[in-house]
């Protein structure tokens, strides 16, 4: 991707995540405890994919919390200069929902759908008194 800043993958990484940031393109698992430096190797791994050629849109982020999804997306915007709306990146079910939503018509619903909680949906089907 053209206009991107210089990034010193090597010098700016140790052993460990540099090998998983330049790891082969395509899935990538990285499994590591608190404070090794999971979102920083994360964030390294998008801007070495934009380098490799990447689009920002065929790149999917994914995390547990709001918190750190927005972390995320900021590092990689920091960055990479790249605007973190061109990315696919938020928690699990924010982008199942984006994707759901996107798609709604394939399974004959509308995108405006409404997505219930465990206790909205027991208030529902429960019986009235």
């Amino acid at each position: 991707m053209e206009g991107l800043p210089p990034v010193d993958f090597r010098g700016e990484l140790n052993d460990e995540q540099y090998a998983a940031v330049t790891s082969p393109r395509g899935p990538a698992l990285v499994l590591a405890g608190a404070g090794s430096g999971k979102t920083r190797t994360l964030t390294y791994r998008v801007a070495w994919l934009l380098h490799q050629g990447a689009k920002p849109w065929d790149i999917l982020l994914l995390t547990f919390t709001n918190k750190s999804a927005k972390e995320m997306l900021e590092r990689v915007e920091d960055l990479t200069g790249v605007p973190r709306g061109q990315f696919w990146g938020g928690t699990f079910h924010s982008i199942g929902q984006r994707i759901l939503r996107r798609n709604a018509a394939v399974a004959s619903r509308s995108p405006d759908f409404t997505i219930l909680d465990q206790k909205e949906s027991e208030q529902l089907f429960s019986p009235r008194s």
